[in-house]
């Protein structure tokens, strides 16, 4: 096991379990006979997926699970009282938390064959086992662009694991959707190829990283950062979680609002996640003038067409306006904010310290992340996903939700997911700090509501011209109903819909 995904194992508690969730749902029922035939054909032809984590005083590996059994690791599931979204998100607060058994793989599907008028499927993967960007990969790997027949079975003795999502016919939009992360903030800068080059060796990172200052710089940074603000969001977490999602925002909107304020998509989100979490604290009747809040959002540091399971990404820190109250000037600050980290060793000193976390004594690795946990509220992850609707088994997916864990005592994640030309908000927090988040979740519409009507009332005296700018926007409210969504989309520029971040 690398040095990386052995830190993320050694990072499990009993207060934040290092399982990323993953919510989908489905319009119509998914049989589970063929959910468990496609699982046993694509996702087992990854080794890893049949093994589990071992650790020792020596290191971290992979074996074998004795007695693997697939019917073990997916499971039907029922839902109580009105099997709603509110029944829904209960049950994968309660998931959350579980700890996994040592002698079985760390990961399980649950499927909710009445949800709806259709289904859910609700599945759980260790952070040791792969980050969001590669686990896109196999959701890909496991999906179709069209209903098809349900595969056959592999042979016992599947091979090594596979690039992810090397084959099918999806094997293109995974290049695309990786090389529009690996575009990150911090592809500027002759250095960076020498760190790509030391990737594989942490605490080698670390001994060249002192010899440049620039990199000095931010070690320093990180060593000398206060702790965040105390707010209601921050605190000692427990085992119990709460999550929330929204219903999805329209990515062509959210791209046209972009393009009006001359600001990225990302931009646009990160606004909207900011004003949300100011109007949820206003409304507690907590004082938020000046208020800023830090977030750690992790960064794909995999290179253009670079595939494989485990971990590829470091992290930077973002300070949240949460203070200021007009929209316009909260939007800006955060994209002059995220161009300054553009040019930053941030994301690759982390993972070096991810990685040499992972060869130091247990004790000594938590000391250095509660150091890191402590300077931070939130973690906030945003994926570009597939835009373009994909079947599971069969079964079309309507609806797609993840969330990822929050080390030490963060009691935050914020995720945000481009699937289908929607752009789906997701909270996970914890219930002793934040017991509403459903009260968080819907201030999000509203604040990029805010934002649209900036928008629509600037002046147009910058740079573009307005009359496109205004068609632009009047398209993106108002698509003719003669044209599909996806004629919409292939006129639409290529920037990425998640933007830079992993």
């Amino acid at each position: 096991m690398s040095s990386v995904d052995t830190a993320w194992l050694r990072m499990d508690r009993a207060a934040n379990r290092m399982s990323i969730a993953c919510v989908l749902i489905f319009d119509t029922p998914l049989r589970y006979d063929r959910l468990r035939a496609t699982l046993a054909a694509r996702l087992l032809r990854y080794a890893r997926f049949r093994m589990r984590p071992v650790e020792d005083a020596t290191g971290a590996w992979w074996e074998e699970a004795p007695r693997f059994d697939l019917a073990r690791q997916v499971r039907r599931a029922r839902l109580p009282g009105n099997r709603g979204p509110d029944a829904l998100q209960r049950f994968v607060a309660q998931l959350v938390p579980r700890p996994f058994a040592a002698q079985h793989p760390w990961w399980e599907f649950h499927l909710i064959e009445r949800y709806g008028s259709g289904s859910a499927l609700v599945a759980r993967i260790h952070h040791s086992y792969a980050d969001g960007i590669a686990l896109i990969g196999v959701m890909l790997a496991l999906a179709d662009p069209a209903a098809e027949p349900p595969p056959a079975a592999p042979a016992a003795n599947a091979g090594p694991d596979p690039a992810d999502g090397e084959s099918g016919p999806l094997a293109p939009l995974f290049e695309a959707l990786t090389n529009a992360a690996a575009g990150g903030l911090t592809r500027s800068g002759e250095a960076l190829g020498k760190y790509a080059d030391l990737l594989p060796r942490p605490a080698q990172v670390i001994d060249y990283a002192r010899s440049a200052a620039s990199v000095a710089a931010e070690l320093a940074q990180l060593a000398t950062m206060p702790d965040d603000s105390r707010t209601r969001f921050k605190g000692k977490a427990g085992v119990k979680k709460a999550v929330a999602w929204t219903d999805p925002l329209p990515l062509d909107e959210v791209r046209a609002v972009g393009r009006a304020l001359g600001c990225s998509v990302n931009d646009v989100l990160l606004a909207a996640v900011a004003g949300a979490l100011r109007r949820y604290l206003v409304a507690k009747g907590d004082p938020v003038d000046g208020l800023e809040v830090r977030a750690l959002v992790p960064v794909n540091l995999r290179s253009a067409g670079e595939r494989g399971l485990g971990n590829r990404f470091g992290l930077v820190t973002l300070l949240l306006p949460i203070g200021r109250a007009n929209p316009l000037e909260c939007l800006y600050e955060l994209h002059r904010r995220m161009e300054a980290l553009k040019g930053s060793y941030q994301p690759w000193v982390a993972f070096a310290l991810l990685g040499l976390a992972g060869y130091c004594p247990r004790a000594l690795q938590q000391a250095m992340l509660d150091l890191l946990a402590n300077k931070a509220t939130a973690v906030m992850t945003n994926v570009p996903g597939p835009q373009q609707p994909l079947y599971l088994a069969g079964a079309k997916i309507a609806r797609l939700m993840f969330w990822v864990p929050q080390s030490g005592d963060i009691g935050m994640g914020v995720s945000i997911l481009s699937y289908n030309g929607g752009v789906q908000f997701g909270l996970i927090v914890d219930a002793g700090l934040v017991p509403d988040p459903e009260r968080v979740i819907a201030h999000f519409r509203p604040e990029f509501e805010r934002l649209l009507l900036a928008a629509l009332m600037e002046p147009w005296d910058m740079q573009r011209d307005p009359s496109l700018v205004e068609r632009e926007l009047t398209a993106a409210l108002h698509p003719p109903a003669a044209k599909s969504r996806s004629v919409a989309r292939a006129g639409a520029p290529s920037e990425p819909p998640a933007d830079r971040l992993a």
